[in-house]
């Protein structure tokens, strides 16, 4: 899974918040780019240049039978997180010590909750 710029961030943010699907237009009133010159929103063709490269790679579903298109994430943030997590730990040489890395930085909070989940899948 392809990682994201910090526009494509900003949208799927924008998607993952939404309880519906959301049309170029109404993401670029959503979004706002901070710059020298202030702040403002990106242009309707910008987001729909990142839209279509977030479609290119899997994070966005267009709906094409009506004008204007809308969109909706793919993946929930979750699905996302856990994905990216299972890619670096594909690319470590050693995973066991990433593991034991990531687990040994944990919160206490965090800790119980692996517990608990782990538990539950053990008792599958």
């Amino acid at each position: 899974m392809a990682n994201l710029g910090d526009l494509e961030r900003a949208v799927m943010e924008q998607l993952w918040a939404s309880d519906t699907t959301l049309t170029a237009n109404e993401l670029r009133d959503r979004l706002t780019i901070v710059g020298d010159a202030g702040d403002r929103s990106p242009a309707t063709t910008t987001v729909l240049t990142v839209l279509a490269r977030l479609e290119r790679k899997g994070f966005v579903a267009r709906t094409r039978d009506v004008r204007p298109h809308r969109y909706r994430a793919l993946l929930s943030r979750e699905e996302h997180t856990a994905e990216l997590m299972h890619e670096v730990l594909d690319r470590s040489s050693d995973r066991d010590a990433a593991l034991a890395r990531f687990v040994g930085t944990a919160t206490a909070h965090e800790t119980a909750t692996l517990r608990r989940l782990l538990d539950e899948l053990a008792r599958r």
